[in-house]
């Protein structure tokens, strides 16, 4: 006989506690192979796709779309079909289930788990149901999966999942008087939603005047919104800023481009100078233990870097950025950059920064006062690069100008600290040949 085995959302890294369910890849009745992704979801780093470990009949999945899902929860069930020659003691493992007998008085829906619906092309042989019922009998050779379904009260109703259970209990819906549109006549979620909405009379009441409305913080825009909080709540930050002669460097990014091979990017020679002068000034790569106790320094240099993804801003980091060439520093940020605007970037990629470069110059701003990305110590940042009237050899010229600010936490160095800091960095910037003698 199968097994159901049921699949938990699984620890998906960083102290991460749940995510939020964005998309199922599969429904239920759907037969699936041994790490088929089966849902996408949206934690509060990264929207990644979860594969299961199991392969066989999805028998039942947990989650809607939109909510979220604590790790450790239910996410599926799956039918998986008992090896030959194994016995009842081989079939039921860690984390299955075996459906109840028809003696416990719960109803039961029949499934196939093979030799039921046929491959889809370009779908990576993904195979779905074609139009047979759920209670259908399979060609010689397979074998039937019964699902098990929750009573409610007194009667068995079946429903496609204890959340549509959930919400009818909290709604006032009573499911033993729906007829449900599912397989077999499983109660789905569409059906307890228009029972419920048959039962209203009259509008809601009308908010506050000018209020249309109120977005839920989610996913990535919930933990930044906490984050920050975290941050401007903890963190003394203060902030010094100064203006930069930046055509030196300019010219030098036109001389390094002018060479065959990978172009140099502004925010590359940037990152570059961020290392030299970080270890020139090593207590601004660190960060407050989290019972403010002590400081603690990083030998190194995890480069985050502020960019704009289809989900918001998010902050890549760039490992041991203080070990990488400009050009190595350059296809990292090119690459993580991508990777953000394609919502490709995983967890392990937007976590463990050390220092934060904030390139805000892009948005056509000057200056900023941002709030530090807790826990790190300090953030540098760029404003765009404009021509502008500024003395140069004792004489009025025009020069590409740049403002540069630096945000830092006061408790991990003083005033003096982080000035000497921003002045070797607005002097990089206006003599990049400096750099050689860090070299």
């Amino acid at each position: 006989m199968p097994v159901v085995r049921e699949f938990r959302l699984p620890d998906l890294g960083e102290g991460l506690t749940g995510a939020e369910v964005v998309r199922w890849m599969v429904e239920v009745g759907e037969v699936i192979a041994v790490d088929q992704p089966v849902v996408e979801v949206e934690t509060a780093k990264a929207v990644v796709e979860v594969p299961c470990p199991y392969g066989g009949v999805v028998t039942a999945r947990y989650g809607d779309v939109g909510e979220e899902i604590a790790v450790g929860a239910p996410l599926v069930t799956v039918a998986v079909a008992p090896a030959a020659g194994s016995g009842p003691e081989d079939a039921a493992g860690p984390g299955s289930a075996a459906a109840p007998a028809a003696a416990s008085g719960s109803a039961e829906v029949e499934r196939p788990l093979v030799g039921f619906g046929v491959a889809e092309p370009g779908r990576g042989g993904r195979r779905r149901r074609v139009g047979a019922p759920a209670s259908a009998v399979v060609a010689a050779g397979a074998v039937a999966v019964r699902a098990p379904v929750v009573p409610a009260g007194p009667a068995v109703v079946p429903v496609i999942s204890p959340l549509v259970r959930r919400l009818a209990r909290e709604q006032g819906v009573d499911l033993a008087a729906l007829t449900g549109s599912g397989p077999d006549g499983l109660i789905m979620r569409a059906d307890v939603e228009r029972a419920v909405a048959a039962t209203v009379t009259a509008p809601a009441p009308a908010g506050p005047a000018g209020q249309d409305g109120v977005v839920p913080l989610r996913g990535l825009r919930k933990a930044v919104a906490e984050k920050l909080s975290r941050s401007h709540r903890e963190i003394p930050a203060a902030t010094c800023w100064v203006d930069a002669d930046a055509t030196e460097l300019m010219a030098l990014r036109r001389q390094l481009n002018a060479a065959p091979g990978p172009k140099v990017s502004v925010l590359a020679l940037l990152a570059r100078i961020c290392t030299v002068a970080l270890a020139r000034f090593p207590e601004l790569n660190s960060s407050v233990t989290g019972d403010g106790s002590g400081i603690v320094r990083h030998s190194a240099v995890h480069l985050g870097f502020a960019a704009q993804g289809e989900r918001g801003l998010v902050v890549p980091v760039v490992r041991d950025a203080q070990n990488r060439s400009t050009g190595q520093l350059g296809e990292e940020l090119g690459r993580l950059t991508e990777a953000a605007r394609s919502g490709a970037l995983t967890p392990a990629e937007l976590t463990g920064g050390t220092f934060t470069l904030n390139n805000y110059g892009v948005f056509g701003v000057d200056g900023s006062t941002p709030i530090l990305n807790h826990p790190e110590a300090a953030m540098l940042g760029v404003g765009r690069i404009v021509a502008k009237p500024w003395v140069h050899q004792g004489e009025l010229a025009v020069r590409e100008v740049t403002q540069l600010s630096f945000t830092f936490d006061h408790r991990v160095c003083d005033g003096g600290t982080a000035g000497g800091f921003l002045r070797f960095v607005a002097d990089c910037v206006e003599q990049p040949g400096m750099l050689l003698r860090q070299l």
